[in-house]
């Protein structure tokens, strides 16, 4: 049986899921379609983590901060998608490390780095 403090979190879930799921699906097509991969390839990379918006982007949340987002290119006029991730992932490598990354297509290859990227955040 669920208790109160799980299902509160699976309302929570939930109510994420539709708000991310409507802020991608009102992208113009190409991002629209580059946007529903990336949430799956997020979601299945690390489905610990609660979807969300954050500043009318879709963005995924540990539950406390939002470790990871992505914005549209239509955003702020760029010429490609954006993938970026916050100070709570665990990405550091030395004293300089990338994150944020452009993308313009996802393939098996940046497919397996967004993968690899998010999982190595949430370590």
């Amino acid at each position: 049986m669920a208790t109160n403090s799980e299902d509160k979190r699976e309302a929570k879930r939930a109510e994420g899921e539709a708000e991310v799921s409507a802020v991608i699906a009102a992208m113009p097509d190409d991002d629209r379609i580059l946007g529903e991969r990336l949430h799956k390839i997020i979601k299945e990379s690390a489905p610990e983590l609660f979807p969300r918006t954050w500043y009318g982007m879709p963005a995924y949340t540990d539950g406390n901060k939002i470790l990871c987002f992505f914005r549209s290119k239509q955003k702020f006029g760029e010429r490609f998608m954006t993938l970026g991730f916050n100070d709570v992932a665990k990405l550091d490598d030395g004293n300089m490390w990338p994150i944020y990354f452009a993308i313009k297509e996802l393939t098996d290859i940046e497919r397996n780095q967004i993968t690899s990227l998010v999982r190595k955040a949430i370590a």
